[in-house]
């Protein structure tokens, strides 16, 4: 510690009076502590300030915002004549995207008439598509074969008819996709469970299953025709030097082999 030394005036004699001096440690600590109280106080009302406010918030939200007069669905009015609380679609408006001007995709029909083909671009894509969304709506009743016995008729549910009748292959597209969209008999619409595009899908589907199981042998290649052929035939019952080809199981001449001059 540093000492002052001043002269302080006496009685009869000049003495040097020895002054202790602050430490700058000491200085600097009384003038930063005023300071760090000012802080304080400044957080502190900023704190409370910020209290208060939310406070008055929370109080000003009142209940009344989550208990706004509405109608749940379904739910009775006494505002309207017809006691309804959901309205119906006012007349002659059309919602967006609910436009149906084609017929033949969005009815299956040209007029009166069914349409006789796929209005969507029948592609291997489309029957994929056709044959996920039969085995998930269809099959259950329809087996996924066609067949008409599926998981439910075993369990004694009405058999549907099988897809693969002379009946049913003799129909166009636009039957089938009619069926789907309204029903027929004992099955239901799926109008509602099914899209648009995933009905023709469906459609799709369907002719490849029944052309599974009717396809016509002239439409076959020539190596396809002989495997049925060498099926078909009894063991030992071949034709021996005649040149002509068995007739197909289904009646059909096949074709005859390759280099065969008849």
């Amino acid at each position: 510690m540093r000492a002052q030394f001043d002269f302080k005036a006496s009685s009869s004699w000049g003495v040097l009076r020895r002054t202790p001096q602050t430490p700058r440690s000491s200085r600097r600590s009384e003038s930063v502590a005023p300071r760090r109280s000012f802080r304080w106080v400044v957080l502190c009302g900023s704190v409370s300030l910020w209290l208060i406010i939310g406070g008055l918030a929370l109080g000003g939200c009142r209940q009344d915002m989550h208990d706004a007069p509405r109608y749940e669905a379904y739910e009775g009015s006494e505002f309207f004549g017809d006691g309804r609380s959901m309205r119906p679609q006012v007349a002659g408006t059309v919602a967006r995207g609910q436009l149906r001007e084609d017929s033949a995709m969005f009815a299956g029909k040209t007029g009166a008439a069914f349409v006789t083909g796929n209005p969507i671009p029948v592609t291997l894509q489309l029957v994929h598509r056709g044959r996920q969304r039969f085995d998930i709506f269809c099959a259950p009743c329809h087996a996924r074969s066609g067949q008409g016995n599926g998981i439910v008729v075993r369990r004694g549910f009405r058999a549907p008819s099988s897809l693969h009748v002379d009946r049913l292959r003799a129909q166009p597209d636009g039957y089938f996709f009619d069926v789907i969209t309204n029903g027929f008999g004992a099955m239901p619409d799926y109008a509602a469970q099914i899209p648009v595009a995933d009905r023709w899908a469906i459609v799709a589907y369907i002719r490849a299953l029944q052309l599974s199981q009717h396809a016509p042998a002239a439409g076959l290649s020539s190596r396809a025709q002989e495997r049925i052929r060498a099926a078909s035939m009894p063991q030992g019952a071949a034709a021996a030097g005649s040149g002509a080809a068995p007739p197909m199981p289904d009646g059909t001449a096949a074709a005859p082999p390759a280099g065969h001059q008849p």
